[in-house]
């Protein structure tokens, strides 16, 4: 009798998860670069004493597999910002941090004290060489193309440097709207950058919200059938003692 309440019970685990995900895509609905992510969940098949008969069956589970995220380009807002960067296509930015290399599309950039482009939490944007790109202090004409080489009043500074990976779905999300991963970077040669303009999130806030409206109601839905279980199991038992005690 305890086999309906366990599946049930995977059920609920895997909508519960499911809803931090969207409550963190909503979360991040304003976030620059921010790609939305969905769960995606499997059916986890269990034998029984039955399954070696020919009518035999077996218990049906919900299980997770991981995270799938949603690498589609997020609309570009213009800034006219000089040191906001939108990438068009493929690619990221690479960053240098304190725990290393990482990498992301936000290129909501600005020039600490030394003359240095950082991101909006201070680390390094690094270019062509893997070097950090640094402004001397009468240059203020920032000027960038669109293959990403970097221009002042004194003319040609360096080129921006654009990765990209075999595998998008690889890379691990540390925050920040930055990335982590194992594989290799692979330079691309001929990217796209605006400047002045910023890649906003690809969540769409009214589907996150239908999302999290329905996942509600399934919740609920299989929260009343647990409870009409537990009913039936404690009927059960009743009538099971009076019988005996007849």
């Amino acid at each position: 009798m305890q086999n309906t309440s366990y599946i049930a019970l995977s059920r609920q685990a895997a909508l519960w998860r499911q809803l931090d995900v969207v409550a963190n895509n909503m979360a991040n609905a304003n976030t620059p670069a921010f790609k939305g992510e969905e769960m995606m969940f499997r059916e986890y098949l269990i034998p029984t004493r039955s399954s070696e008969r020919a009518l035999g069956g077996k218990l049906s589970f919900v299980q997770d597999v991981s995270v799938l995220r949603d690498t589609r380009e997020g609309p570009l807002t213009k800034t006219d910002n000089p040191l906001d960067f939108a990438l068009h296509g493929d690619g990221f930015f690479e960053i240098e941090t304190e725990a290393g290399m990482r990498y992301g599309r936000n290129g909501h950039f600005r020039l600490d004290q030394t003359g240095m482009l950082v991101n909006s939490q201070g680390f390094a944007v690094m270019d062509e060489r893997d070097q950090p790109i640094i402004f001397a202090p009468n240059e203020t004409r920032i000027e960038v193309a669109s293959d990403g080489t970097i221009s002042t009043e004194n003319g040609r500074v360096t080129k921006l440097k654009v990765v990209k990976f075999a595998n998008d779905q690889d890379m691990r999300n540390v925050g920040d709207s930055l990335y982590d991963t194992t594989q290799t970077p692979e330079t691309v040669e001929r990217p796209v950058i605006v400047q002045g303009m910023m890649e906003e999130s690809n969540v769409q806030p009214v589907v996150e919200m239908t999302k999290m409206t329905q996942i509600l109601r399934d919740y609920q839905g299989v929260q009343k059938m647990l409870d009409n279980e537990h009913e039936r199991q404690l009927k059960a038992i009743s009538t099971l003692s009076n019988a005996k005690s007849a």
